[in-house]
């Protein structure tokens, strides 16, 4: 009835009285590594199942996105290996240029010494020592949460194969044009002193000024408004729109800027709008992206004010000034000269900072290396429209191709030390020459290596391929690329994974680096709210896994995982996971203690009872509804699914329901032990993914074989017994409601009471002592009086409360729920009687409410018995 091929030869099991999460774990995942569980062979003849790694910073620490994505990931491949696949989860760490670089600097700064002070050799080589001693913490954290990666595979983007693959891919597209050097504007970082691309820039509503400046005198006067105020010494020109009457005279002509005694034309260019403001805007090509573009098409000289610090470089009274301080200085000025039409204080406008040290950047014009995208881009497009790769959920679909059908030509070179150095060198002719990983760079008087770093996601965007040992055709490659899915969030969809996309699909001859992309959402607070140390709501994992456990925090991860959908954790929530795991652990321990097993074959159907067969029927069920939610990477709903079936049907009803079978003994009670003892197998299994420890532990124990990690993915056997399941359904509900009316009696769980069962006509008699058991109904004396009587499921159950039930309240009660589905059964009686409404509403909103209707007449039926059976006042 459920696929089980194990065989065990073991005593009667012990479990402690306890689990103790912090007892288990370290042990456990040392003897999975040291097994070599997480391992691939790519000589195998398996189906290979691979996922990367989205790198982590080397400087970095486990943050809980990190612990969100890691639990995502680790249940994928912990299935893929149980179900027979070659599984490849590919470690590594990413050198993360800017972070890494001002790690050591800050490092450096203590010393009272500068990166200048060493030298470029010197503090690459104080780089590599402060990585070897202080690096990748996040590996040993990896290994806390329980991440089943390859540890052998490990990979660092800066080693020496991942350098290769840099090498070899940067000349490859440097020989078909696709990499080039222009002068252009860029993202620049007066803080970390570099370039930093589009995606590496943070916007965000700052306060500011908006200063409205006349340039020229008189009729040959335009006033245009400015933010930066400052780089008005770098302005070429006044831009018009062509087709603005207000200053046709004035193209064409120049007009005076202010402070400089220069003079500057007047062009007309459509890029101007003229709706906004004065319809005129001054052009500054050095440092602005839209002005540069101007400047282009109209011949303008780029003329830069500002040098890498952002501090005043033009000749004159503001030289040497801070650009805040020149902007104030300058404003000033001008108020001097009346050239100050207007002054707006303060101005909100979105101001881009960088994303490392959130200072302002600055646009600014420089020789940079570029990757022309345009027909990578494309590629990488087409394969995500054709059908060739995935995006998981569908409707970011629509985020990507807005990215990649818009790329502009990336800027990957960066102003740093710590990186790939851009293999291209100069000569004393002005000779440029690119240098393959193979190839001698020139040498000789008057050569030397470009100085620039290639940006950090250059080397990353080839992970899916470089870290199985590419640009030679490795068994590796052979066996484990393309990789079969990319778990990563969707905030990263523009940095990564159009990169992965655009230079696999080059690289590896149109072949896309995986099949799929299953994109989740961000990890937030419980109320919705942005983690963050600033907003003091930020959590370390790692002290909610020495509190409640590695598995409590998996699992409450993965039940918030909706594909694409922001995560809301609190604490709360973790310490209900680990009551899950105690759960789990308590009633395993209980049906070892009961002689639970999966020694032997499991007996025919016809031999099981309906509570036998109706668990093993809900288990098939069970199965199916996973495997069905993990290829459609429903993380949220297949862990749901377990928690509801192992708690509240196995735990909360099997066990209960069979707890009266056990002690009356006999062959029943041997056939719910092999029952009990295969869904708890299979339970187990099904819930390892997610929850590793505490199953290796119970399996372990329940079994006596290795190792879960490398035990059978339970399959459907296609067993199903509707009959069971109706039967079982029927005795639930007599539980329930008789439950729920001794509660609102407000009789102690635990208290007896007196009553008969009438079950005749029913399903339910080989269950009376099961209901009898779990309501702690005893049976009627000789003095036995019924005050209360309760029709449910075809079934009669009288009980006498005199003494403890208050006769009153309950009649108070009933005659609230019988006016209450009154109300709903006139609310559905009139919509369903409503021509209109039935002409327009969509068929399963009818139904839904014919459902309603069904219920409340029914719930009138029952009330009104219930009330009748009361004893009279």
């Amino acid at each position: 009835m459920t696929e089980n091929t194990q065989q065990s030869n073991h005593s009667a099991p012990e479990l402690p009285t306890q689990y103790t999460p912090a007892d288990v774990e370290g042990p456990l995942y040392e003897r999975w590594v040291e097994r070599g569980y997480f391992e691939a062979d790519e000589k195998s003849d398996k189906p290979p199942y691979t996922i990367v790694i989205p790198p982590p910073n080397v400087t970095g620490s486990l943050h809980l996105g990190h612990a969100f994505e890691h639990t995502l990931i680790d249940a994928l491949t912990r299935r893929k290996r149980m179900q027979g696949y070659e599984t490849l989860w590919q470690p590594g760490m990413d050198h993360a240029g800017i972070a890494t670089q001002n790690v050591v600097e800050r490092e450096l700064a203590k010393e009272g010494v500068s990166r200048h002070d060493l030298g470029r050799e010197a503090f690459v080589e104080r780089v590599w020592q402060w990585k070897g001693e202080s690096g990748g913490q996040i590996s040993g954290q990896m290994r806390r949460l329980g991440d089943g990666v390859a540890w052998s595979r490990e990979r660092f983007t800066m080693d020496e194969g991942l350098s290769k693959a840099v090498q070899t891919i940067f000349k490859r597209l440097y020989e078909d044009e696709l990499i080039y050097r222009a002068e252009r504007i860029i993202n620049w970082c007066p803080r970390c002193l570099t370039a930093i691309s589009d995606i590496e820039v943070e916007y965000q509503d700052d306060d500011g000024e908006l200063v409205s400046i006349r340039y020229g005198e008189g009729d040959a006067s335009i006033v245009v408004a400015t933010t930066r105020a400052e780089t008005m010494l770098g302005d070429t020109a006044v831009a018009v729109h062509p087709e603005d009457e207000r200053y046709a005279h004035l193209v064409g002509t120049e007009i005076e800027l202010p402070l400089t005694g220069r003079r500057i034309p007047v062009v007309a260019d459509e890029h101007v709008d003229p709706e906004f403001g004065t319809g005129a805007v001054k052009v500054t090509p050095a440092h602005d992206p839209n002005d540069f573009e101007i400047g282009q098409r109209h011949g303008l000289p780029s003329l830069a004010v500002m040098d890498e610090h952002a501090v005043i470089t033009a000749h004159g009274p503001f030289q040497g000034l801070d650009r805040l301080e020149a902007r104030s200085t300058i404003v000033g000025a001008l108020r001097a000269e009346g050239r100050i039409v207007a002054e707006k204080r303060p101005y909100t406008h979105s101001v881009g900072h960088c994303s490392r040290c959130k200072t302002t950047i600055e646009p600014r014009l420089s020789m940079q290396w570029w990757v022309k995208v345009g027909p990578l881009a494309k590629a990488a497009g087409d394969a995500v429209r054709d059908g060739k790769v995935a995006i998981h959920p569908k409707e970011m679909e629509s985020r990507y191709f807005g990215w990649v059908d818009n790329l502009h030509d990336w800027c990957i070179s960066r102003q740093l030390w710590w990186g790939h150095r851009i293999p291209v060198w100069y000569g004393p002719k002005g000779e440029v020459v690119c240098v393959g990983p193979d190839e001698e760079p020139p040498s000789g008087e008057g050569w030397h290596q470009d100085t620039d770093v290639l940006d950090t996601w250059f080397s990353s965007g080839l992970w899916p391929f470089s870290t199985l040992g590419w640009p030679e055709q490795t068994p590796s490659v052979e066996k484990f690329y393309p990789n079969s899915v990319l778990v990563t969030g969707y905030d990263i969809l523009f940095f990564w994974v159009a990169r992965m996309m655009m230079f696999g699909l080059y690289a590896m001859d149109g072949t896309p680096p995986f099949h799929t992309i299953a994109l989740h959402g961000m990890v937030r607070d419980q109320f919705g709210k942005k983690m963050s140390k600033s907003f003091g709501n930020a959590v370390n994992p790692l002290d909610w896994m020495d509190k409640y456990g590695s598995d409590a925090v998996r699992f409450t991860l993965a039940r918030g995982a909706n594909p694409g959908v922001d995560v809301p954790i609190g604490e709360d929530w973790v310490q209900g996971s680990r009551n899950f795991a105690n759960k789990i652990w308590n009633a395993t321990r209980f049906a070892l203690m009961n002689g639970a097993t999966i020694e032997g074959e499991l007996p025919p159907a016809e031999q099981l009872s309906a509570t036998d067969r109706w668990i093993l029927s809900r288990l098939n069920e069970v199965i199916a509804e996973v495997d069905a939610y993990y290829e459609d990477y429903q993380f949220a709903k297949l862990s749901d699914a377990l928690f509801h079936f192992a708690w509240d049907e196995v735990f909360d009803w099997y066990v209960e329901l069979s707890k009266t079978t056990f002690m009356a003994g006999g062959p029943a009670a041997d056939a719910s032990r092999r029952v009990l003892g295969e869904v708890l197998d299979v339970t187990l299994r099904l819930l390892h993914p997610i929850v590793p420890f505490v199953t290796e532990t119970l399996w372990t124990t329940l079994t006596g074989r290795e190792s879960v990690v490398i035990a059978e993915w339970p399959a459907d056997s296609g067993f199903r017994d509707a009959a069971a399941e109706r039967e079982i359904g029927l005795v639930q509900q007599v539980v329930t409601e008789v439950r729920r009316f001794r509660s609102d009696q407000g009789l102690q769980p635990g208290q007896k009471v007196p009553a008969q069962l009438d079950l005749s006509g029913t399903e339910l008699s080989a269950h009376e002592a099961a209901m009898r058991s779990l309501l702690r109904l005893q049976p009627a004396g000789a003095d036995f009086s019924a005050t209360a009587s309760l029709p449910v499921a075809g079934a009669t159950v009288a009980l006498d409360l005199s003494g403890a039930i208050d006769v009153e309240a309950e009649r108070k009660r009933l005659t609230k729920d019988l006016a209450a589905a009154e109300k709903e059964k006139a609310q559905a009686t009139g919509k369903l009687g409503n021509e209109a409404f039935l002409a327009k509403a969509p068929e399963k909103v009818v139904d839904k409410i014919r459902g309603r209707l069904q219920a409340a007449e029914a719930d009138i039926v029952r009330i009104t018995a219930q009330l009748a059976a009361l004893p009279k006042a």
